[in-house]
């Protein structure tokens, strides 16, 4: 059973070993989220420790994907903090474990992030991602728009430079 929910500060801390693993097994994985390798879920602990601050300065809408009652996905809601963007937000660190792959955790965590930035009076959504990679694909099916490719923009983590693709979406 697949069940969506956003955490609050607390919950966030209390969810840290499996946000851990996660973000992990993504960095392992090959995904360019940020991490160089070798990372392991101990690695995460200071990241998802400032993400849970975050959330409690409300700053950031922290999602999981929970399968069978164990997180196994993840996605960030970051609010603009420029007076001049009080509509925009960033979407951030959708990471799906290589185990749950396949369940449609991507879509779903997706689209309760973009539902609760609408609530939250955001109109345009960003994005970036490795270019190239699956994820691509996933926004695109999900109706975002393709904005651009800076080369060269990021690391994978075994050191190889990534292209990053841009994304944009209207919501609300």
């Amino acid at each position: 059973m697949v069940t969506i929910r956003m955490l609050d500060e607390q919950q966030a801390l209390a969810a840290l070993p499996d946000l851990c693993e996660v973000l992990a097994d993504c960095v392992e994985g090959g995904a360019s989220v940020g991490f160089m390798s070798p990372f392991t879920p101990e690695d995460g602990e200071l990241y998802w420790r400032g993400v849970a601050a975050a959330v409690g300065r409300r700053e950031v809408l922290l999602f999981v994907a929970e399968v069978d009652g164990r997180v196994s996905g993840t996605v960030q809601i970051g609010f603009a903090l420029k007076p001049n963007q009080p509509h925009r937000a960033d979407l951030m660190k959708l990471l799906v474990h290589r185990r749950a792959r396949g369940l449609g955790l991507s879509r779903l965590l997706m689209q309760a992030a973009e539902a609760e930035a609408a609530k939250h009076g955001r109109s345009l959504l960003v994005l970036d991602t490795a270019t190239g990679e699956l994820a691509e694909q996933i926004y695109e099916k999900l109706g975002w728009t393709r904005g651009g490719v800076i080369p060269d923009y990021a690391l994978f983590p075994d050191g190889r430079y990534c292209d990053t693709t841009f994304f944009w979406k209207r919501v609300g």
